[in-house]
């Protein structure tokens, strides 16, 4: 990995009906970001000038074809298509779906060849990029497919990281998919990240239980007691500082979250519902455990306020500096794990 003074950002431009060309142009409206990162949007200059207009933004782009073109210390747009866009703030449009997954793989490829440094996504609608071409529930499964590792959605602030057993799963399936196998892999990917990406000396992890009240022994399901358990303790017989389980509906109120240096929810809304309560509009969506570093904001579309000017910038400028400082933790914990000390020649 090589350290750059000015991290390239590159930046997919998301639903183009949706917040995600707002929150991106508010973000870089203070150049004084520009201090600490290139940015590179992948979109087309056409389609940045009419947000820019019609947001009446005071950018200054600077488009480019190829990465080679770069401007540091300038605000990039990558031409990733070149015919007109028609944008329809707050409507569901397959096309426009077509149009977000050809800027994230155009800033996915850009990734994967090191032309930018790190990746963060503005917001996609789920249902409407589905193809026969693309056929991922969001971006993180995608990721995990293009880039090398083992994902994890892991929603991270200054104070609080929550990481998941299960994500995009129905509540009904959830049981169905918690194994031992796959609480070792998650386990391992939020200590490992949070060694490697956050600068963590023998972190402290918490699990919150499948069940409520973690099963109470066996009147709510067995689940907790015949998996959960049994596979915590071999992992903390490793050596591992991981405890639990914690009931879910106590664990967050009464602030025991603050002991602990991440928490593995088993099921999507157990964690993020309290996560995006107590990180509002400063919360980041982070994909650990694969080679590059992507994040994003903690929200969606949000059709329903897109193009009226109203959208709020601060999860996305989060998610660029969130994206930032991994990077430069990721520099430093290679550099010093990647140069042990020589062993000494033996004596004759």
């Amino acid at each position: 990995m090589k350290k750059a003074e000015n991290i390239i950002v590159g930046i997919s431009i998301g639903d183009l009906n949706g917040i995600g060309g707002e929150i991106v142009l508010k973000t870089f409206e203070d150049n004084r970001i520009l201090d600490f990162c290139t940015p590179v949007i992948f979109a087309s200059a056409k389609t940045m000038v009419f947000l820019k207009t019609h947001f009446k933004s005071t950018i200054n782009f600077n488009n480019i074809n190829n990465i080679e073109q770069l401007a540091i210390g300038k605000v990039n747009v990558f031409n990733c298509w070149n015919e007109p866009v028609k944008i329809e703030f707050g409507k569901e449009d397959t096309k426009i779906g077509e149009f977000a997954i050809k800027s994230l793989q155009a800033a996915t490829e850009a990734l994967k060849n090191n032309t930018i440094d790190v990746l963060v996504t503005a917001p996609i609608n789920k249902h409407n990029i589905q193809s026969e071409t693309f056929n991922f529930p969001g971006h993180t499964d995608y990721l995990a497919k293009e880039l090398e590792g083992e994902s994890l959605m892991f929603m991270v602030n200054n104070t609080l990281r929550v990481g998941l057993l299960t994500d995009h799963v129905p509540v009904k399936d959830i049981v169905n998919h918690i194994s031992e196998e796959l609480i070792v892999k998650k386990i391992n990917t939020v200590y490992k990240s949070l060694e490697k990406d956050f600068k963590i000396r023998r972190p402290k992890i918490a699990v919150l239980g499948i069940n409520p009240h973690t099963g109470d022994n066996g009147v709510i399901g067995n689940e907790d007691d015949a998996i959960l358990r049994p596979t915590l303790k071999k992992i903390k017989e490793e050596g591992k500082l991981v405890y639990g389980p914690y009931a879910a509906d106590s664990f967050f109120g009464s602030n025991n979250y603050k002991n602990f240096d991440a928490i593995i929810a088993s099921y999507h809304d157990q964690g993020l519902i309290p996560f995006k309560t107590l990180s509002f509009r400063q919360g980041v969506n982070y994909t650990a455990g694969l080679n590059k570093v992507r994040t994003s904001p903690d929200h969606g579309t949000a059709y329903e306020i897109a193009g009226k000017g109203q959208a709020d910038e601060n999860s996305f400028k989060e998610a660029i500096f969130t994206a930032i400082q991994i990077f430069k933790n990721r520099f430093d914990y290679e550099e010093i794990t990647s140069n042990p000390l020589k062993k000494a020649p033996k004596k004759i």
